[in-house]
């Protein structure tokens, strides 16, 4: 019996992606573990493997084929002891859309019957689930089960596999953890008889055709404007600012940098300001927090989200458990990080999952702003630019560089009072870095 390779969901918020290169063609043989394709998300490209062993039959979804949804099935092998065939589907007629123009576009969920033999046996029904590898056999996972069960803690070789062959699925780790879908999912998972808002185009509004260029929205932009809107409208927020003198700072930063220019290893502002984060977190752990119909989810860790700028939007690469780390580690973290984001080489595990996040606009001259929470993250911390600014001290006016910063908060999770203690904690930190050792 043939082998279907379905489209993977390679992160839990995944609905659809595109599958940007085919690494294998008809008549090549695949083990598993061997790369076979490259899919873009809205967040990155990464590499697809095997998971079965056979001769790759038929490749149902060109290269290049956008919006494919996830569980579609995308290519077919040959199975062990059988024959492949190395037929190429046949594409559908085109359809008219009722506009005039034939969709050209072919479906992957109607491409795989096309090569069926009508004169093929029946299906023999599915085999009952039975457990991965209990006697040594290599287990059978999709790549965000494996990410999920590793995260949790589960050996994949104790869970029943619901989907193809035997295949443990994203659904049987929850079912192994005894939870509902991870958080990510749940915060973007809203009710179907939600209302949603009826946009007029930009003619109805007084703009004239012609007027504008139109560039069209991109997965990631889409996902953006998604998510921020349902975390902006349905998430209680509440801003804090407060003003924070970091003299004191620049000159540690400076000292630290002269210390690790031997290593290759400077040191920035936004470093210190995610070090300090992670200190206050584990001294202010009821910010380290996030928001569930169930309870308060307490972190173990801070693992912080800091928000870079790329081509056609925003991500969130995470430095984790960064209260362990040094800033000298932190700060080549961040640049890592930083430079494979931009580059769309992130995987899934490096931009999902944090539990703070810090936006750092100081660097274009922003003095003051407030960020959007990112879901299901309780507080997002808005950097702003360091400047020279008249203050009181003793009683007397002196000039201070002093930056601002803000932080939003979820306020089912984190009330005033607990935002307040946060920041007390991190201006102690930021205004006297030496505390963050001791």
């Amino acid at each position: 019996m043939s082998i279907e390779i379905l489209m993977p969901a390679l992160s839990p918020t995944m609905e659809e992606g595109t599958l940007a290169k085919w690494h294998v063609k008809a008549g090549d043989t695949v083990k598993a573990g061997d790369v076979i394709a490259e899919i873009e998300t809205d967040k990155a490209t990464m590499e697809v493997e095997a998971v079965d062993e056979g001769v790759v039959e038929a490749l149902l979804v060109d290269a290049g084929t956008e919006n494919v949804k996830v569980n579609a099935v995308i290519a077919r092998l040959a199975g062990e002891g059988e024959v492949a065939s190395f037929e190429t589907p046949a594409a559908p007629a085109p359809q008219d859309d009722g506009q005039g123009s034939p969709k050209t576009i072919r479906q992957p969920e109607e491409a795989a019957p096309a090569a069926v033999s009508k004169a093929a046996p029946p299906a023999l029904p599915a085999p009952a689930p039975k457990l991965n590898g209990a006697s040594g056999e290599r287990v059978f996972a999709s790549p965000l089960a494996r990410r999920l069960a590793q995260a949790a803690g589960i050996d994949l070789k104790s869970i029943a596999g619901s989907g193809p062959h035997g295949r443990v699925i994203k659904a049987d780790v929850d079912a192994a953890r005894g939870k509902a879908p991870s958080f990510a999912k749940a915060s973007e998972d809203k009710p179907a008889s939600a209302p949603t808002r009826q946009h007029q185009s930009l003619e109805q509004q007084g703009i004239p055709a012609g007027s504008y260029d139109l560039i069209p929205l991109d997965g990631m932009r889409k996902t953006i404007a998604r998510r921020m809107t349902d975390s902006f409208r349905d998430v209680p927020h509440f801003p804090l600012t407060i003003d924070l003198e970091i003299d004191g700072l620049l000159a540690a930063r400076a000292k630290i940098n002269a210390m690790l220019e031997k290593d290759g290893v400077k040191v920035s502002v936004n470093d210190l300001v995610i070090k300090a984060v992670a200190v206050a977190l584990k001294r202010v752990p009821e910010a380290n927090s996030s928001y569930t119909p169930e309870g308060i989810a307490l972190h173990h860790h801070a693992d912080i989200a800091m928000a870079v700028s790329i081509d056609g939007g925003l991500i969130t690469p995470i430095i984790r458990a960064a209260e362990t780390k040094g800033l000298a580690q932190i700060a080549t973290e961040t640049k890592d990080l930083a430079a494979r984001a931009r580059d769309k080489k992130l995987k899934p595990e490096e931009f999902q999952g944090g539990t703070f996040s810090v936006s750092n606009m100081g660097m274009m001259g922003i003095k003051s702003f407030a960020s959007i929470i990112n879901e299901p993250q309780a507080c997002i911390l808005s950097v702003g630019a360091g400047e020279q600014r008249p203050v009181v001290k003793n009683g007397a006016l002196a000039i201070a560089t002093v930056m601002s910063v803000t932080l939003t908060c979820d306020h089912r999770a984190v009330d005033g009072a607990i935002g307040g203690r946060f920041l007390s904690v991190f201006k102690a930190l930021i205004e006297d870095p030496l505390t963050m050792i001791v």
